[in-house]
């Protein structure tokens, strides 16, 4: 039903962190398969990504990639960001009853602060959910993940996501 998909360089714990929250969501059905997509990490995401059974892709093309991908619908994340409980169920009757791109809502726990609220923040911030076909379509040579959550206007969900910035803070 879902395919996620994260660029990563060097964010093994980031990584990691994701990786334990999409569990849930295999466990249930809804994930049918994550692929990370890598630039050149020399830390340890490649085994990471391999012990929760991950394809991690070194060598890659997203309009390739969207091919391979077994999900009829592809979530976007940023390694290091977590939807937050009742993320799987939103989903999957977005997924079921609705046709177009959809973000989760910003966490309200976790704000950045007043100022840095000014810069825009980037397009993959609070995740993106589209449509396989969708996806395919707008993939061109070059494009990475961000691009694509560019180019569609999305209706944003009611779960929250914890973005990948609060990870790499605490770092």
């Amino acid at each position: 039903m879902l395919t996620v998909l994260l660029e990563c360089r060097d964010n093994e714990p980031e990584l990691a962190h994701t990786l334990a929250v999409l569990v849930s969501g295999a466990v249930d059905g809804l994930v049918s398969d994550v692929i990370v997509l890598d630039h050149g990490s020399r830390d340890g995401s490649a085994r990471v990504a391999d012990a929760a059974g991950c394809r991690f892709v070194d060598k890659w093309d997203l309009q390739d990639v969207l091919k391979s991908a077994r999900g009829e619908w592809i979530m976007l994340l940023e390694p290091g960001a977590r939807p937050q409980a009742g993320w799987i169920e939103e989903v999957l009757e977005h997924a079921s009853l609705s046709k177009t791109p959809a973000r989760f809502t910003p966490s309200s726990r976790f704000r950045r602060p007043f100022f840095k609220r000014w810069r825009r923040s980037g397009a993959l911030e609070n995740g993106f959910l589209m449509p396989k076909r969708e996806a395919a379509a707008l993939a061109k040579p070059g494009t990475d993940l961000a691009a694509l959550a560019k180019a569609s206007a999305a209706r944003k969900l009611r779960s929250e996501l914890i973005p990948a910035w609060v990870m790499r803070e605490g770092r």
